[in-house]
């Protein structure tokens, strides 16, 4: 079996339903071990969270794949000891608990790094561990609502949008990822570990690139402008007979092969669209110039004619059209299926990340709640009676 790339490296994850998952995920599908903390007798929320397959979640089912799973209740004295015993042996802790929680515990990163002045601490949370607003709860919408990204989300005159997935946890999820193995590099050249403190909010304001740019270099707020880029025109989804497709003519010279292709010759010199800037100002009338070709033609025919001319061009897929594409679900194995003890055969997401040496796989099913607690604290020399005593006590 190929080994991963991260092979060796133990993660204790304490992280629940989004973000801190969607981060563990990753780091597991590329070979790190990954022992996920859970609230005896309950466990992550997403376990509540559809769909659901004989009961189970698939939500929970994606998110946790590939890791170990142990219940541990860390507000008793026996499961502090347990925790800050597998800590010990392990190379990263990961948590997406309001900011303080864990200080309450006596399990901050101040306090951990006294035993194990390694360790790396990660914690991503609403608005992260300092500034004014540590203190309030975060959650995906908060994210995409004060990072900017629902005011730029929809359509003129409309209000403002959440985009149709959870994308302030998704990019919050990949930042403490790429702090975590920054990290570990760190680490491994000095010998000193850290704290990452990332912040859905601030992971949203990361994304919005050019978006607060132009109110910084230009004082305008951008508002909603659907499916059209700021910078860019034509970089937009466009009416075909039977759906939408969606152009990216991001310079001059697709702009003219754009044109030349689709009988609008006559406007590659026109004074209105000479150059990128003035094709972003008159795109109200470029548009529906270039729609009057693509409503006569089917969306394949659309995009084909354009591809085969050198014009990115793409239809704007269902989830359906996503899973069974040959090119998406096919060739590149973005959802595989796995053999889960409860529900069965299952398809979940793939790995999204390929590598030629190492490759990212699903190995094996999100753990069941407490499945792990024998092999984990086994492993920090508890007996099966010891282990046993501890679940009829709540420590496990």
């Amino acid at each position: 079996m190929i080994k991963g790339a991260l092979e060796g490296l133990r993660i204790v994850d304490l992280t629940r339903v989004l973000a801190g998952p969607f981060a563990t995920m990753m780091l597991a599908d590329m070979g790190a071990q990954v022992v996920k903390i859970e609230e005896p007798g309950k466990g992550d929320d997403s376990r509540f969270l559809g769909p659901f397959i004989n009961g189970e979640s698939i939500y929970y089912m994606n998110l946790n794949r590939n890791k170990k799973g142990i219940t541990l209740n860390l507000k008793s004295s026996k499961g502090k000891e347990l925790f800050l015993k597998l800590v010990g042996t392990s190379d990263i802790v990961v948590e997406n608990f309001r900011p303080g929680t864990m200080e309450k515990l006596g399990l901050g990163y101040e306090d951990l790094k006294k035993i194990h002045p390694k360790i790396i601490y990660a914690a991503v949370s609403g608005f992260g561990h300092y500034g004014p607003y540590k203190d309030r709860p975060g959650y995906d919408i908060i994210g995409q609502a004060m990072g900017g990204l629902m005011s730029t989300t929809g359509w003129p005159g409309q209000p403002p949008t959440r985009t149709g997935t959870a994308m302030g946890d998704v990019l919050g999820g990949l930042s403490v990822a790429i702090g975590m193995l920054s990290a570990i590099r760190y680490r491994d050249q000095h010998g000193v570990g850290q704290k990452i403190d990332v912040s859905l909010v601030d992971s949203v304001v990361a994304s919005m690139e050019i978006i607060t740019q132009i109110y910084l270099v230009d004082g305008r707020v951008p508002e909603r402008i659907g499916n059209r880029y700021e910078a860019v025109y034509p970089y937009d989804s466009f009416e075909a007979k039977d759906g939408y497709c969606v152009i990216g003519a991001g310079n001059n010279k697709l702009y003219a092969v754009l044109c030349k292709t689709i009988g609008l010759d006559v406007f590659i010199d026109d004074e209105r669209f000479l150059t990128v800037k003035d094709r972003v100002k008159n795109h109200a009338v470029l548009k529906p110039l270039i729609e009057a070709w693509t409503k006569e033609r089917q969306v394949n025919s659309v995009v084909d004619t354009l591809l085969e001319a050198g014009v990115p061009a793409a239809p704007i897929y269902d989830v359906k059209q996503v899973v069974e594409d040959p090119h998406i679900a096919g060739a590149r194995e973005m959802f595989v299926e796995i053999d889960h003890p409860l529900v069965g055969r299952t398809k979940l997401t793939g790995c999204h990340i390929k590598m030629s040496e190492t490759k990212p796989s699903v190995k094996t099913p999100a753990p069941t709640l407490g499945q792990h607690n024998e092999e984990i604290f086994g492993g920090l020399g508890l007996s099966e009676d010891e282990v046993r005593k501890m679940r009829d006590e709540g420590v496990i």
